[in-house]
């Protein structure tokens, strides 16, 4: 199989979901030319809002290249989104069970299958102060040196003014008007780990040439300069890991 078909659950979402990002959000959309039109292949996309996965699926989608998420299994038992999450063929993750490493094969079954696999290596939200990508988690560096696909990076920016990441609220800011930035880049260069032994200083290694490539398309974005070091949320202290994870209105002061 080359490619996945949109399928019944994929456009009933996009039916629900399109019409009123359009209303309510300005687009600002490139690189498509950079998502392949055949065979399997992984995004690694940055997330700093719970808004902007709606965002890069609208963009995903509007390439004919519908992306398939690693999302926590807490999601797929939610009801309507639930239904949604099965329907449209996301992939569970189990996390610190027996189960874990079932995400991994689906993503790598679906990769050689001629899917996309989308991957947020962050894990999480970004706890940047000033919402930078983080040190990335090395999912998307096991399926591509296993699968050798390409790895399309994908920067966002835009959501996080309408729904801010630490907010009290989730409640969508819709005015005024805000415009939702996607950007897809050339794949990342990894030929220079194919063959060689998975060590984690390896994965370490193509991990942070991924998060490299999501951060300076994000700096063409934003037109400002990425800090030297990528925030690692785990080695912070206690007292900066509060402050991070505070609302905007409190880290502010």
């Amino acid at each position: 199989m080359s490619r996945r078909r949109i399928g019944f659950w994929y456009r009933l979402a996009a039916f629900l979901v399109k019409p009123p990002l359009l209303v309510f959000f300005r687009r600002d959309w490139r690189g498509m030319e950079h998502i392949p039109v055949e065979g399997g292949f992984i995004t690694a996309v940055n997330h700093n809002s719970y808004l902007d996965p709606l965002s890069y699926a609208h963009f995903q989608y509007n390439t004919g290249r519908v992306p398939r998420f690693l999302a926590k299994i807490a999601l797929f038992n939610n009801g309507a989104v639930g239904r949604f999450m099965r329907g449209t063929g996301q992939i569970p993750v189990y996390r610190n069970t027996t189960d874990a490493a079932d995400a991994f094969r689906a993503a790598v079954d679906a990769v050689h299958g001629g899917e996309c696999v989308a991957f947020y290596p962050e894990g999480t939200l970004t706890r940047d102060p000033a919402l930078w990508p983080m040190e990335g988690k090395t999912g998307a560096a096991r399926v591509a040196l296993l699968t050798r696909a390409p790895v399309i990076p994908v920067a966002q920016w835009g959501a996080h003014e309408a729904m801010p990441p630490y907010a009290p609220s989730k409640r969508v800011r819709l005015f005024p008007r805000k415009t939702l930035t996607v950007v897809a880049g050339p794949p990342v260069d990894l030929d220079e780990f194919y063959g060689r032994e998975p060590t984690a200083e390896v994965l370490r290694d193509v991990t942070d040439a991924i998060m490299d490539a999501i951060t300076a398309l994000l700096a063409e974005v934003r037109h400002e300069l990425p800090p030297g070091e990528r925030y690692v949320h785990r080695s912070a202290s206690p007292e900066r890991r509060a402050q991070d994870s505070a609302p905007e209105e409190e880290r502010a002061e």
